[in-house]
C-alpha cells in the first residue's frame, strides 16, 4: 500500500531495519526531508488508536491530547462496504485512507483518486485509467513482497483501488534517519528485487522504484507498492509525446532518451535506491528537475565508500549507462545473496593441555598437547610454561600480540598473512594479474587493503617511479618532501609520513587525514598507510581506513596499528 505522501498520522512501529524512529508530532512535517513529497508511513494501530475518533494519532501520547478534528470524509462508507477511517496521507495521484471492511471485518488502505477539477476531462480520464491499471498491474502478481490488491470500487465513475493495510513505513522515510548496513541494503533488494521478477514475468513494468514505494512492514517484511504508473505489455502509454511519469532522480537514462524501457530500467532504478540506502545520499540528484536529468544521462557516481564487495560491484553494474551491458535479475540476485548472507569466518582452533583420556571423555584436538602426569611431575611448573609458550608461537606465530576476536588468514596470491578482526569479509579480484585483498567490517566504516606490485610484473617502471618507493630510496635516504599519489581530492590532505622498520629491513608509514567530496555530505576520513618493498624489489602497501571523527576513529586506529604490527610477508 502507498500514500504517495503526506505527513504523519502518528508514531512509527519500531522494526528490525537498523533504524530506531523518532515519535514526531502528529501532522507535522520533518525540515530537511528530500523525499518530503512522497513520504509514505502506515503508522501501527495501537489500543489507544482504537478507541480514538477518527484522524487521530495513531498512540496515544505521553500527556492527554487536545481533541483532534475528524479528516473530512472520515466515516464516509464506499461501495457499501468500506467505512473510512483515517486520511494515510496523500499525494499527485490520490489520497489513501485506512478504512474498515465491513462484510468481513477486517481493515484495509483505500486510495482515493486525486484529480484536480480544472483538469481537461482527457486528463482526468487519463488520470482514472492509471489509477485503474495500478490495480490491474498489482492483483496479477502473486509475490509477498508485491502488496495485494483486494478490490476496485467504483465510485462516480472513479476507481477506488482497495489494497491490503502495510502497517510499517517507508524506505525513503527510514534513510531520513541514517544510512543502512550494506548486509541489511541488501537484504531489502533481494526482496525488493524478488517482486520485480515477479512483475516482470507477469509482463508489467513498475517504472518508479525509489525509497517511498518500498515499505518497511513488520516482521522483516519489505513490500513494493504503488504500480499506479506501471506500464502493462501491449498497452497504450498514457503520457503525451515527449512526456513521461516517474520521479527523475530514479529514472534509467534510456527513459529520459525516450527509448522503450524494459527490465533494465527497473534495475536500475534499484541500483539508485540501493546507492541511497548505504551512501545516505542519490547518485544523481540535483537542484532541479533538468538539472536531474542531465546527470541521470551524463554523470558518473562516485563509486561507494560504504558498499564494498558484491554490493558495490551489484551497485555499479546496475548503474552502467547502457541497459545491455547492466547484469541480469539472476547476476544481481546472486551478488545481493552474498552481501546479505557472508560467509561464517572459519572457526578458531583452540590448543589445549589435556590429561590422559578417560572413560567417557571427548576425545582431544589435534591441536592438544598431551602431557602425563609422570611428565608433569619430571618437567616443573617452569618448564611445562616454557614449552606451552613455544608451541603456541610454532602453531600460530601471531597468538601473542593479537587481541581477542581477530584473526590471521594466510594470502597466498599476495604471499602474506594478514591480522583482521572476526567478522570482516573478503574481497578480492579474479584477476590473475591483480593481487590486493580487501577486509571490511559489516557497517563499512573500517576496512584493511593490503596490495602488492610485484617487480617482474611490471614493464613501465610504475614501481620504481610510484609515490610509495619514493618515500625511501635505494640508499636508504627518507624522503619526507616526496609527493604522494594518494588518490585525494584536490585540496591537499594533511600528511605524516614517517620512516620505519619492517624485520630489519627499511619501510615507512604515511597517516593521511582528508575530507571526502564524493557526495552532497562530506565526511572526515583518516588513513595510515604502510610502505614495504622486499629485496628484490616488490612493493607491498597495506592501508587501514576509517573515519577521522566520531566513536569509529580510535576503534580504526587500533585497527590500523594491530594490521600494521602483524603483518607478515613471507620470506622476511
Amino acid at each position: 500500500m502507498s500514500s504517495n505522501g503526506g505527513p504523519r498520522s502518528g508514531a512509527d512501529e519500531p522494526t528490525s531495519f537498523d533504524l530506531q524512529p523518532p515519535n514526531p508530532p502528529a501532522a507535522v512535517p520533518r525540515p530537511g526531508n528530500p523525499y518530503a513529497a512522497h513520504t509514505q508511513v502506515v503508522p501501527p494501530r495501537s489500543q489507544a488508536e482504537a478507541s480514538a475518533s477518527p484522524g487521530a494519532p495513531a498512540t496515544a501520547p505521553a500527556t492527554a491530547p487536545s481533541p483532534a478534528a475528524p479528516d473530512p470524509g472520515a466515516g464516509r462508507l464506499i461501495a457499501g462496504r468500506y467505512r473510512l477511517v483515517a486520511r494515510l496521507g496523500h499525494g499527485g495521484m490520490g489520497t489513501v485512507w485506512r478504512a474498515e471492511d465491513e462484510t468481513v471485518g477486517r481493515e484495509v488502505a483505500v486510495k482515493e483518486p486525486r484529480v484536480p477539477d480544472h483538469l481537461p476531462e482527457r486528463e482526468r480520464a487519463n488520470a482514472f485509467e492509471r489509477m485503474r491499471r495500478e490495480a490491474r498491474a498489482a492483483a496479477r502478481l502473486d509475490h509477498p513482497a508485491v502488496v495485494g490488491v483486494h478490490d476496485v470500487a467504483v465510485v462516480d465513475g472513479q476507481p477506488w483501488i482497495v489494497m491490503e493495510l502495510v502497517r510499517g513505513r517507508s524506505l525513503g522515510d527510514a534513510l531520513q534517519e541514517g544510512t543502512l548496513s550494506a548486509r541489511e541494503a541488501a537484504r531489502i533488494g533481494l526482496e525488493v528485487l524478488g517482486a520485480l521478477e515477479a512483475a516482470h514475468a507477469a509482463g508489467v513494468l513498475h517504472r518508479d522504484v525509489k525509497p517511498d514505494n518500498v515499505l518497511l512492514g513488520r516482521h522483516d517484511r519489505v513490500v513494493l507498492t504503488d504500480f499506479g504508473i506501471a506500464q502493462i505489455e501491449g498497452e497504450t502509454s498514457l503520457t503525451d509525446t515527449g512526456g513521461f511519469v516517474g520521479s527523475p532522480e530514479y529514472i534509467a537514462p534510456e527513459r529520459v532518451l525516450g527509448q522503450r524501457p524494459g527490465p533494465a530500467s527497473d534495475l536500475w532504478s534499484l541500483g539508485v535506491v540501493l546507492y541511497a540506502a548505504t551512501e545516505g545520499v542519490s547518485p544523481f540528484r540535483r537542484s532541479n528537475t533538468p538539472a536531474t536529468l542531465q546527470s541521470v544521462l551524463n554523470a558518473t557516481p562516485a563509486p561507494p565508500a560504504a558498499a564494498q564487495g558484491p554490493l558495490a560491484e551489484a551497485i555499479t553494474g546496475l548503474l552502467d549507462k547502457d541497459p545491455a551491458r547492466r547484469p541480469d535479475a539472476a547476476r544481481v540476485r546472486a551478488l545481493l545473496d552474498a552481501a546479505a548472507n557472508p560467509p561464517a569466518p572459519p572457526p578458531t582452533q583452540v590448543v589445549r593441555l589435556d590429561r590422559p583420556e578417560e572413560p567417557g571423555a571427548a576425545p582431544a584436538s589435534r591441536w592438544s598437547v598431551r602431557l602425563g602426569r609422570n611428565a608433569w611431575i619430571a618437567l616443573g611448573a617452569a618448564v611445562v610454561a616454557a614449552a606451552v609458550a613455544s608451541y603456541l608461537v610454532v602453531a600460530d606465530p601471531f597468538a601473542g600480540p593479537l587481541p581477542d576476536g581477530w584473526k590471521t588468514p594466510h594470502e597466498k596470491k599476495l604471499a602474506a598473512t594478514l591480522a583482521v578482526p572476526e567478522g570482516y569479509k573478503r574481497t578480492a579480484p579474479e584477476e590473475a594479474d591483480q593481487h590486493w585483498v580487501t577486509y571490511t567490517d559489516e557497517s563499512g566504516a573500517v576496512w584493511i587493503s593490503l596490495s602488492l606490485d610485484k617487480k617482474a610484473e611490471d614493464t613501465t617502471g610504475d614501481i620504481a617511479g610510484s609515490a610509495a618507493a619514493e618515500m625511501y630510496d635505494d640508499d636508504g635516504k627518507f624522503k619526507e618532501s616526496g609527493e604522494f599519489d594518494l588518490s585525494m581530492p584536490p585540496e591537499s590532505p594533511k600528511t605524516d609520513p614517517k620512516e620505519t622498520e619492517y624485520r630489519g629491513g627499511k619501510s615507512a608509514e604515511n597517516t593521511v587525514v582528508y575530507t571526502t567530496t564524493d557526495s552532497q555530505n562530506p565526511r572526515p576520513r583518516e588513513l595510515r598507510i604502510f610502505y614495504y618493498r622486499t629485496t628484490a624489489g616488490d612493493m607491498y602497501k597495506l592501508t587501514v581506513s576509517y573515519p577521522g571523527k566520531g566513536d569509529f576513529t580510535e576503534r580504526g586506529r587500533e585497527v590500523a596499528s594491530t594490521a600494521v604490527a602483524n603483518l607478515d610477508i613471507d620470506g622476511t
